[in-house]
């Protein structure tokens, strides 16, 4: 289990080598909007994929791995979970859930290796998402990182709600 007093990027990049994940870790400048975040990063916004701490009502958590142009569907993700209950946590035990701060959390380097659920529609492609740290992108074949965490595939997403 890493250790939350070190370095975030260290963290990232020691579990990645640890599971014999090939990942890269890009600096970005700060995005106003997740159109401008894919242009950034020469991406189209369903490449960026969100990392979601979510909390179960027994105190355990999950990773819901979600592109950036939809939203997480509660009632697909409580189905496959198995669950009547789950919700977002506050952003301080979301980081003590995980060591990252929320923005910059991503599966890799987890203080606790959470178990991970990934939405279908990242099957097959590079991806990028948070690295641990603010100012930073990982990117990681998403099959490569689903096959590193055992992550369940399903389909937990649904159309976001226009802004």
């Amino acid at each position: 289990m890493p250790e939350p007093h070190t370095d975030p990027l260290d963290r990232v990049r020691a579990a990645a080598a640890e599971r014999g994940l090939d990942i890269e870790i890009r600096e970005r400048p700060a995005a106003a909007s997740l159109a401008e975040a894919a242009v950034l990063l020469g991406l189209q916004p369903t490449d960026i994929v969100k990392t979601l701490v979510v909390k179960r009502a027994d105190d355990s958590y999950l990773f819901a791995l979600i592109p950036g142009d939809l939203a997480i569907s509660w009632p697909k993700l409580r189905t496959v979970v198995g669950v009547n209950k789950l919700r977002l946590p506050e952003p301080e035990l979301a980081l003590r859930a995980t060591g990252y701060e929320r923005g910059t959390i991503v599966p890799i380097g987890s203080t606790t290796d959470w178990p991970v659920y990934a939405d279908a529609s990242i099957v097959g492609r590079r991806i990028a998402m948070g690295a641990g740290a603010h100012g930073y992108s990982l990117f990681v074949d998403a099959d490569d990182l689903i096959a590193a965490y055992g992550a369940t595939v399903a389909d937990i997403s649904q159309p976001a709600e226009p802004r």
